[in-house]
C-alpha cells in the first residue's frame, strides 16, 4: 500500500529549486495556507504577485497534477491538524510535563472509578495466560510494562507488542486464556482485529482503551482512558499516563487478591536484585 507524500514536507523539500514566482506561491502557502485552499487560481496569483500560469507550474513542480489536486492534498494535510502546521505559544518551561500528567491521571482518575475493574481482575486472575497486545510507541511499551508487572506476582503473561504477531497469537487462544488490548485510540487496526479473532475462538478480552471505540465495542471488558491533547505537539502523548495508571491498579489489586503469595515473590525479587545490584533496601523492584 503507497501512502502520499506530505505535501506541505514536499514543498519544503522542493523550494530552492523553484523558480522566483513558484517560490513567492510556496511561501503564500506558509503564510495563508486556509486561503489557498479556497481561493481560485486567479486570487492566488494576485496575493502572491504571480501570473496565472506560475501557480499551475508551481502545482506541478511540486507533484501535484494541477492547481485542484495541489488544493485537495493541501486540504489533507489540515485535516491532519492544524497543530501540525502552525506554530504553537504556550508555556514552555518543563513544568509544562508535569502539568500534563496531573491533569491527566485527575480526569481519568474519575473515569477508571466507574469502569469494572474488579471484574478485570477476577478475568485475569482465573487465566490459563494472559497475552497482551500493543501496537505503536505508547501501547507497545506498556504492553511490556504490564508483562513485568504481573509476571513477578507468578501469572503466566506475555507481551506482544508488534503489529502481525498478536494476530497470529490470538489465532492459537482458548477459551480460558485472557487478552488485554492496549491502544490509546482504539482505532488501530490490528489492534481491534485481533482482539475480533482472539474471541472467535473463545478468549476473553480487556480492552484498556478510549470509550466508543471499535476496540471498546469489541471487548469484553473495558477499562477506559482519555487525554486531552493540546496544541503544544512537542509533548508526547498524555495518553500514557492514562493508561500506565490503569496497569498499576490491575497490577495492585491482584497483589493484594492473594498477598501471601504475592509477599513470597516479591521478597524472593527484592532477594534477588540485591544480591546482583547491591545498595540500600529501599530501591525498587526492577530498575
Amino acid at each position: 500500500m503507497s501512502q502520499e507524500i506530505d505535501i506541505l514536507s514536499r514543498i519544503t523539500t522542493d523550494v530552492s529549486a523553484l523558480r522566483d514566482a513558484e517560490k513567492k506561491v510556496a511561501e503564500l502557502i506558509f503564510a495563508d495556507i486556509d486561503f489557498v485552499t479556497e481561493a481560485s487560481i486567479g486570487e492566488i496569483a494576485q496575493r502572491a504577485g504571480v501570473s496565472d500560469a506560475s501557480v499551475t507550474r508551481f502545482a506541478r513542480a511540486v507533484g501535484c497534477t494541477n492547481v485542484r489536486d495541489l488544493k485537495t492534498r493541501l486540504n489533507r494535510a489540515l485535516a491532519a491538524g492544524r497543530r501540525f502546521i502552525q506554530e504553537a505559544t504556550p508555556d514552555d518551561s518543563s513544568s509544562v510535563v508535569y502539568d500534563i500528567a496531573m491533569q491527566t491521571l485527575a480526569f481519568n482518575r474519575d473515569l477508571l472509578a466507574q469502569a469494572d475493574i474488579p471484574g478485570a481482575v477476577e478475568q485475569l486472575d482465573k487465566a490459563r495466560q494472559i497475552l497482551v497486545f500493543g501496537a505503536g510507541g505508547g501501547s507497545s511499551i506498556l504492553s511490556q510494562e504490564l508483562q513485568f508487572r504481573l509476571v513477578r506476582l507468578g501469572y503466566a503473561v506475555c507481551a506482544y507488542p508488534q503489529a502481525l504477531l498478536p494476530r497470529m497469537v490470538a489465532s492459537t487462544l482458548e477459551p480460558d486464556d485472557v487478552v488485554v488490548v492496549l491502544s490509546a485510540t482504539g482505532y488501530t487496526p490490528e489492534m481491534v482485529e485481533s482482539a475480533q479473532i482472539a474471541k472467535q475462538y473463545g478468549a476473553t478480552v480487556i480492552a484498556i482503551t478510549a470509550m466508543n471505540s471499535p476496540l471498546a465495542n469489541t471487548a469484553d471488558i473495558v477499562l477506559p482512558v482519555t487525554s486531552r491533547e493540546t496544541d503544544f505537539i512537542y509533548h508526547p502523548s498524555a495518553s500514557r499516563y492514562a493508561m500506565l495508571a490503569v496497569i498499576d491498579v490491575l497490577a495492585l489489586e491482584l497483589a493484594m487478591r492473594h498477598r501471601e503469595r504475592s509477599r513470597t515473590k516479591l521478597r524472593r525479587l527484592k532477594l534477588s536484585l540485591d544480591d546482583h545490584r547491591g545498595g540500600d533496601n529501599r530501591q525498587p523492584l526492577g530498575d
